[in-house]
Parts: structure tokens; sequence; C-alpha cells
């Protein structure tokens, strides 16, 4: 087992966005609470305490008891157990993460999400021991894009859950996935870790009704050891809470306006907004419905169906039946932080471009802002390809690159012949510029035969470059070959591991050491990309 990190700037991979935030550059200082060092959490957990007086007491007795209700039917650690009861404590803080119903995990980095809460909040329970810190999966139950988790890879292909939807993914029964079960027990085979997996799968979809209940059963049978509470926002007496924000939200679009304002700041620095605010960023929610809202007016339209109201109307409906309304991407954050004594949001670098859009409207609306952390993220490499890679005397950060510059520099390195041109690029260069002096002196007319004559020369330079590159990598082929397969197999369509790959296909391997692995080496504050060989 071996550990290595490397700077998020230097893999390629992530925003200028991002990589400047981890840079704490001054320009974007103004989007953000605190950065997420230890140092700075005490500051944090104050100021939320102090927002959250007055209101505190009723509003963290409905959260314990909204999980005891969601948590009924599941066997519940003691971990889990002890920090869900902890929550009517006002020294209690959640560090929170939140992530699509994808089916069976979907893609690795929603298990370093996970870690990343569980790990933090560990940390802050050793150096804060007055005070207590619980992780926290928010499930986004009330999504309803089914194509975006209606599957995960295994071995490079889909298996995939077909059928007709609509509404909220998190209602959706299980109906259909008994056939996805013997799928992947043809796929993964027999032996003790596949009879695991395929287990968890049938306990998890089979033998649960909807899609939320099958989600919290699966990450708790994964987590629960870490003390991990899950949370379905999809909950009425949560959404009492949030009332006064909707009704902001419906009669005075106040969203829109603050949060174009701040995204609009942001593309001045020469970043590109995540997420669009609408006029109203509500749904409307029922079963087998989960439609925008859209004033017209003074008339509110609930879109593509026949249902309207007045403003009157929809108040009534809102205060009425609050689960009806269900925050869009921009409005969940809030929902969240409202309902939640929450210290730390934990994010990808897309979900962190789109709170970073919020700081002004949260600050409008007097709701304390989170610190944003970018979760960990993480190439898992077998110790047989680590192998193969160390003979080929390449590194893992060389594979960070794209196929083409990654066969070009190995080339390089090997290459017997001298395939750099840049000393005689700079050369010709030289020479020009001696006679771009001599048509100065002359001609005026003259330079622009000068230029074109250079720009001709320098071209005919790099194309010998590649011709010479393409013979020398033909003479490499089968060395070039070998290195490309190991970065097929780590990138695969030159995408990072962690957004396509499945947990499974590791776990078929590993077993629960997957887990204990990632847990002990994962720093959720490290700030770097983190290799780790298995």
């Amino acid at each position: 087992m071996s550990v290595k990190t490397i700077p998020y700037a230097e893999t390629g991979y992530f925003s200028k966005l991002v990589c400047d935030y981890l840079a704490e550059k001054l320009e974007l200082q103004s989007f953000y609470s605190r950065f997420p060092k230890l140092e700075n959490f005490e500051g944090q957990f104050t100021e939320k305490k102090r927002s959250l007086s007055g209101a505190e007491v009723n509003s963290r007795s409905i959260l314990v008891n909204s999980l005891n209700n969601q948590y009924q039917n599941i066997t519940v650690s003691e971990a889990t157990k002890n920090n869900i009861n902890s929550l009517s404590k006002d020294t209690t803080f959640t560090i929170t993460t939140g992530h699509q119903l994808n089916l069976f995990t979907g893609p690795l980095y929603f298990l370093y999400k996970i870690f990343s809460v569980i790990n933090l909040s560990e940390e802050l329970n050793k150096k804060h021991s007055n005070n207590h810190f619980v992780p926290v999966y928010w499930m986004a139950t009330e999504d309803h894009d089914f194509d975006e988790i209606n599957y995960f890879n295994l071995f490079g292909k889909k298996v995939e859950w077909k059928r007709n939807t609509s509404g909220a993914v998190g209602e959706l029964t299980t109906e259909g996935l008994e056939m996805l079960l013997n799928e992947l027990k043809l796929k993964l085979g027999n032996s003790e870790n596949a009879q695991k997996l395929t287990a968890l799968f049938s306990e998890a979809y089979i033998k649960h009704n909807n899609l939320t209940d099958a989600t919290r059963f699966l990450a708790n049978e994964l987590f629960s050891d870490y003390g991990l509470v899950i949370i379905d926002g999809n909950d009425n007496n949560l959404k009492q809470q949030f009332i006064p924000f909707a009704e902001k939200e419906l009669t005075e679009n106040f969203a829109f306006h603050v949060i174009n304002a701040t995204t609009e700041k942001l593309e001045k620095l020469g970043f590109k907004r995540q997420v669009n605010p609408r006029e109203i960023n509500l749904f409307y929610l029922k079963k087998n419905l989960r439609e925008r809202i859209i004033e017209e007016n003074g008339v509110f339209k609930i879109n593509n169906t026949q249902i309207v109201f007045s403003k009157e109307e929809i108040l009534k409906e809102l205060r009425e039946f609050p689960e009806r309304f269900s925050p869009n991407a921009l409005l969940r954050p809030l929902f969240q932080e409202v309902v939640l004594p929450n210290l730390c949001y934990v994010g990808g670098g897309g979900e962190l471009a789109y709170w970073f859009q919020l700081k002004d409207y949260f600050k409008e609306v007097e709701v304390t802002f989170p610190m944003l952390l970018l979760r960990n993220s993480v190439l898992l490499v077998p110790k047989k390809l680590s192998k193969k890679l160390e003979k080929l005397n390449e590194t893992i950060e060389a594979l960070f690159l794209s196929t083409y510059e990654l066969e070009k520099k190995h080339t390089l390195q090997l290459s017997e012949v001298n395939i750099d041109f840049t000393p005689q690029r700079e050369h010709l260069k030289k020479q020009f510029k001696d006679l771009y002096e001599v048509a100065k002196k002359t001609d005026q007319s003259f330079l622009g035969a000068v230029a074109a004559q250079e720009k001709k020369q320098i071209n005919g330079l790099n194309n010998l470059e590649k011709r010479l590159l393409k013979a020398e990598k033909r003479k490499l082929e089968d060395h070039l070959e070998r290195l490309t397969f190991i970065q097929f197999q780590l990138f695969p369509k030159e995408s990072l591991q962690e957004r396509t790959v499945n947990f499974s296909e590791f776990y078929l391997e590993f077993g629960d050491e997957l887990l204990q692995k990632l847990k002990e080496n994962l720093d959720p504050l490290g700030n770097e990309f983190t290799v780790l060989e298995l």
C-alpha cells in the first residue's frame, strides 16, 4: 500500500475556479465564507450557533424527529443512533455532502464524498471535544433526471435500469431491478466478494419498495459503522421550516435578482456560471410530478400541466402542503442550511462552483453560509498495474496527460534521436529578427514578405518534427501500446476513474478492505489529488 498526492492544478482535470479557490486567490474571497482549514472551524460553529439561537430548540427537535421517522424501518448502528440523538444539543453540528440516488452508488466518487465528511467530522471531534460533529449524507430524492442515475458502469459497460418515469426519482418503485440483479450475478461471478455484492444489491433494491429507501439502506450498510447520518429532505416537517423562504421566492423573485448579480461578478473575473437562476427556483411536487412553477401576470402555472394558482391560492397551498414545493439546485443549499446545524458542505468542483453564486443571497436572507470543501479525489491503482508502469519507467503523473501528450513524452524519453526541434526554431527566429531589422531600414513593404517566409519555415520545422515523432512512435509501437493500455485502465475514455468506475469492480478483489483503506488514507483537508495503490 502506497499513497501519494498531486496538486489539483497539475492534474489537468480541475477548473481554474477550483484551482484558484484552493490557492485562496484574493479575487475569490468575497464568494465564500471561511476557507476550510482546521483552525477556521471554531469561528464557523460560533457564528452558526449564534444564528440558530431562539429557534434552535424547535428546529433541532424537528430534525431529530424527522430522522427517527426516516430510520424507523432500518437497522441503525450505535454510532449513527448516537449521532442522531446528539443533534438535539446546541453543541452538535453537521458536516454535509449531497448526492443523487445513483444506482448501486454510481461512480466511485460517491464513496469519496462520504469519507470526506466522515473523516472531517472525526478530525473536528478530536480538536473540539466540547462540541460534537456529525457526518451527513443528504439524499437528492427530489431530483427528476432519471437518465443521470439509472445505471452504473461495470467492466467498461453499462448496467442500466430501463423504465418509463416521471416525478421525483426518490419515489420511484424498484420495479424491474430483479433483471439487473440477474445480470449482475452473471457479470460478477461466484466468489465470496461477488456474493456479498449481489446480496447487498438484492437487499437494497429488491427488498425495498422505492429508490429512497433502497439508497438509504445501501448507504447505511456501507457507512453506518462510521456514524453516517442519511437524510431525506423530502419531508413535510422539514419543509415547514422552509415556508418563509419559499414565500419570498414566490412573491419577490428574490433569488433570481441577487444570485444573478453575484454571478455577473464571477463572470467579470473570467469564470463561467455553473447554474442559471430562474425567476422562481421552485418545483411543484406531487406523485409522478415534479415541474417548474412559472408566474405570468400574477398567475402561477405548473409547467407542462393544466394546474394553475392565483397568488393567494399558491401561498395557501404552500402553507398547507409545504411538501409539494421542491427547491431546485440553487435553492436546495439554502433549504439544507435552514434545517441542519451545518458548518461545512463537501462537494465536487461543479457543486462548489454554484455555491459560489450563492454567498450574497445567503447574506440577504440572513442564513449562515457554510464553509465549502472540495471532496477528496482519488485514483485507485492496482499493484499489478503499478508494477507494469514501473517496468516501463514511467510515472503515475504522466498518465494524467492526454494520450497524445503521453505518447509524445514517452517517445522523447526513449528515442535515441533528438526529436525536439526547439533549438532550431529559436535559431530560425533569431535569424528572422535580424532580417526584420534590415527590412525596416530598406523598405517597410518588405516586412510582410519576411513575416510570411518566417511562418513558412517555422511550419516546415514543425512538420518535420511531427514526421520524425511519428516515425519514432512506430519504432516504439509495442512499448507505447503497453503504456496506453495502462492509461486506459486507469483513465477510461481519458476521464478520471472516479467519474466512471463503480466501487464493485474494486470490492470484487479487495472486499471490505477497500472501504477501510479509503477511510484510513483520505485526508479531507489535504487539498491535493490522492493516488492510492492497492
